[in-house]
């Protein structure tokens, strides 16, 4: 983004990002050329405070409309939305005959996409799981690893993270919202392919009762409840590429260089999560348990991988979080 469109997106949201009477601006930040804010220059008149939860609110409204009324965001949840048309289609076509996919696909194991694409033609439900399960390898993460990256590097090669600091936000407030819109454009994200998938679903398949990984039979307003818990599930085992992502973030001032680093980790993890030699390590990588939530799929709910998963996601956002708040709260801010 050029230094004037990210320019214009901050221009509507002036009044929420004023300064606030009696706040302290940030000591690190230089307010204007070669003037540097003082840390006992007080930014108004009153009693030093800190700014109040409502300001938090609207610093933080206005960091989601920043988000997702770029293009590119818009442009990254149409990709997501694409993908369970085009595996709707496919997969409608291939059973156009009345023939099934995939010769049965068996119990299902962990990985869960063949046995959920072998069950599509018969519940529409299922292009859910299957949509959920193809974009979440690589898609639905890449989309995080670029709003993540792009958040703080984002802000300074374009020129407005310096004014962010000089109106009351704080460091450490400013990084935390910046981090809570990530993780609500991961839920968004996460929604959108669910959604798709479900209208798809829907339109070119038969609904109605469904038949677990586990082979007992389930009633279609059980399964919708299993696809929203399986949303959520995807949406917060990608807390700990979106902590990862802002913490290269916070490394460069360049948005296109954190964004490219974010992708490129991500590749690299999933490469190595392949590798057989590896194994003593991959139980560590943040993408080994993510999909995991096809045993949200299984009557009772095998919930082991499922609670590692999280389990691991928290441990990525605390370390890589807290290495973020570092790093940012240390950093000389200059433009």
């Amino acid at each position: 983004m050029s230094r004037a469109e990210a320019q214009d997106d901050r221009a509507g949201e002036s009044a929420l990002t004023a300064p606030d009477p009696g706040a302290v601006m940030d000591p690190g930040v230089v307010a204007g050329p070669g003037v540097v804010a003082d840390p006992g220059v007080v930014a108004g008149q009153g009693a030093v405070r800190s700014p109040s939860p409502l300001w938090s609110l609207g610093l933080f409204r206005s960091e989601l409309l920043t988000t997702f009324r770029r293009w590119r965001t818009l442009a990254l949840l149409a990709v997501l939305a694409a993908v369970p048309i085009l595996v709707g289609i496919a997969v409608k076509i291939e059973t156009g005959d009345g023939s099934s996919l995939g010769g049965g696909g068996g119990g299902g194991g962990g990985a869960g996409g063949p046995a959920f694409i072998s069950q599509i033609s018969n519940n529409g439900l299922f292009l859910v799981f299957t949509a959920l399960a193809a974009t979440l390898p690589f898609f639905l993460p890449m989309a995080i690893g670029v709003v993540a990256g792009d958040a703080i590097a984002g802000e300074s090669s374009a020129g407005t993270l310096r004014y962010l600091l000089v109106a009351p936000a704080g460091r450490s407030r400013l990084l935390l919202t910046k981090y809570a819109t990530v993780i609500t454009f991961c839920l968004a994200a996460t929604l959108v392919v669910a959604v798709s998938a479900l209208a798809v679903g829907a339109l070119l398949f038969p609904v109605g009762d469904l038949i677990t990984i586990s082979g007992t039979r389930i009633t279609y307003a059980e399964g919708l409840g299993r696809a929203l818990l399986i949303a959520l599930v995807v949406a917060a085992s990608l807390v700990g590429i979106a902590a990862l992502g802002l913490f290269v973030s916070t490394l460069t001032g360049s948005g296109i260089a954190a964004m490219a680093t974010t992708v490129g980790l991500l590749i690299t993890v999933q490469i190595l999560d392949q590798i057989p030699q590896l194994d003593a390590l991959q139980p560590y990588f943040f993408s080994h348990y993510w999909l995991s939530f096809a045993d949200v799929m299984r009557e009772p709910v095998y919930w082991d991988d499922l609670v590692k998963n999280l389990g691991l996601q928290a441990l990525y956002a605390a370390v890589f979080g807290s290495a973020a708040w570092a790093r940012f709260t240390a950093k000389d801010i200059t433009a």
